[in-house]
């Protein structure tokens, strides 16, 4: 999406996608990325996510990029942290004990400007994105991500017809065609989640399927 779009959104208010939890599928599949206390996940696409704080109180480094200063400040603000201000190319980064986030366009970043990462976390990043830039985040994956880091995938999947994203629809195939040649994909888990999603519902949706897949670099 242009950044203006989420610049938008942020700034008023209109956030539905944002979850005031932590996500039930992160606190029961993370420790399939098999890493420990120590390791560095990455979390692109990040916005005020509670589950970076989640990630951080388990014992983990987290970093994650998000374009809106917006959704940077709030997540601070309003998780009680006092972060350092870092100017970087082309943006900042917040630090605190144990978590970065770049408010940054995870397009333009540098890998420079990125820590070495054990695991990444995409609960909305890549459902975040229209198809045209799809292939263009999962190629920045790739040359991000050493052989063997294992990235653990949330995904939507409806009729794209019935509902204009974002969240957009992204099926197992699509996953496959993106990630295949590279990664070793794997479905852990799989649910219907229409009726815990009436906001979806009243947007027309007659299906909704969420999926739970795992990443692994291949040597």
């Amino acid at each position: 999406m242009d950044p203006e779009f989420w610049h938008e959104r942020w700034t008023r208010g209109e956030i539905a996608f944002h979850q005031p939890d932590v996500n039930a599928h992160a606190q029961a599949f993370t420790d399939r990325l098999g890493v420990g206390p120590g390791a560095r996940i990455f979390v692109p696409l990040c916005g005020k996510s509670l589950d970076l704080l989640w990630l951080s109180q388990q014992g983990f480094r987290v970093t994650g990029v998000e374009i809106s200063p917006q959704a940077v400040s709030d997540f601070f603000a309003e998780n009680n942290l006092q972060p350092r201000i870092i100017e970087i190319p082309g943006g900042q980064r917040f630090r605190a004990p144990g978590l970065d986030i770049l408010c940054a366009d995870f397009f333009q970043i540098d890998l420079a400007d990125l820590p070495v990462f054990d695991a990444v976390y995409d609960r909305a990043s890549l459902i975040a994105l229209p198809a045209k830039q799809r292939p263009g985040y999962a190629e920045r994956m790739e040359r991000w991500v050493r052989p063997g880091v294992r990235i653990l995938l949330l995904t939507l999947n409806y009729a794209q017809h019935e509902m204009p994203g974002p969240p957009f629809s992204v099926s197992l195939a699509e996953v496959e065609a993106l990630y295949g040649k590279t990664f070793r994909v794997k479905e852990l888990h799989r649910e219907d989640c229409l009726e815990r999603e009436p906001r979806f519902r009243k947007k027309g949706l007659t299906r909704l399927t969420e999926h739970v897949l795992l990443l692994e670099r291949k040597p």
